[in-house]
């Protein structure tokens, strides 16, 4: 394999049309069982690629050289094959970025819940604090260090300003599902979901309805592409790329729907 993506299930996944409006290689997508990923990743068979859920983390054992961000995230979704030697980074980290920008979201002293903390909400939670969010409560369905359940989320932060969604719940097919209540949450500006796919999950409809601001994952799904394409080949893509892929990619996941 040339370029691609692993990842444990990926018949979601549009990256491979993403990358398609980016550059100009054969993009595979390559889903690995927790056996097969060892071999695959021992073996370097591949110029570059995309990681997602659930080996974020676990590449990290199996590079050479992680990026002083990737290291501060903790968490890996690009890896470039430099003579054997793999370098990796996190372009996720850009993509959210992109994504509040885009929608025009502030975290700035705002009070925000992540719902989830895996390989995913790393560079979320890196990214919210380079933008100065005030006070950051890590949500789920297990209470542990520093992470609350969702009962005592509702019950000592009802006031929080932002939720983002950086669990899988809700992603295809699973689209019925929902991670949180928002009936205790009167004061929400804004409701952001890491899902690209369906776009408008039910967490984020759920969220309209109340007239809450809402911000899906696709523009940054196509964002981190760019960045990662950029490592790919060593080249700079402009940013203005952006948008015109992601309504390319929108319209077709309506079309297909």
């Amino acid at each position: 394999m040339e370029y691609g993506l692993i990842g444990e299930k990926l018949g979601h996944s549009y990256s491979k049309q993403i990358h398609a409006e980016f550059a100009d290689y054969h993009y595979e997508l390559l889903p690995l069982t927790g056996e097969e990923f060892p071999v695959f990743m021992e073996k370097k068979d591949f110029r570059a690629i995309n990681v997602t859920v659930p080996y974020k983390r676990c590449v990290l054992p199996y590079l050479s050289f992680l990026d002083p961000l990737a290291k501060r995230i903790g968490a890996v979704n690009t890896i470039v094959n430099r003579d054997g030697s793999l370098y990796g980074y996190n372009t996720d980290y850009y993509g959210f970025l992109y994504l509040l920008d885009k929608n025009g979201i502030s975290v700035k002293n705002k009070k925000v819940l992540v719902l989830g903390n895996g390989g995913v909400a790393q560079p979320v939670f890196l990214a919210l604090s380079e933008r100065g969010a005030g006070e950051v409560i890590t949500v789920k369905h297990r209470a542990g260090d520093g992470v609350l359940t969702y009962a005592q989320a509702a019950a000592m932060h009802a006031d929080a300003d932002i939720i983002i969604n950086a669990s899988p719940v809700g992603m295809f097919p699973d689209v019925d599902a929902t991670p949180i209540d928002l009936t205790p949450y009167k004061n929400l500006s804004a409701a952001v979901d890491i899902i690209a796919n369906p776009r408008k999950t039910r967490f984020l409809l759920e969220a309209e309805k109340e007239g809450i601001k809402t911000a899906d994952g696709l523009s940054m799904l196509v964002a981190q592409a760019k960045y990662a394409v950029e490592l790919f080949l060593n080249i700079t893509i402009d940013d203005a790329k952006i948008a015109p892929v992601e309504e390319k990619i929108a319209l077709s996941m309506e079309q297909k729907n």
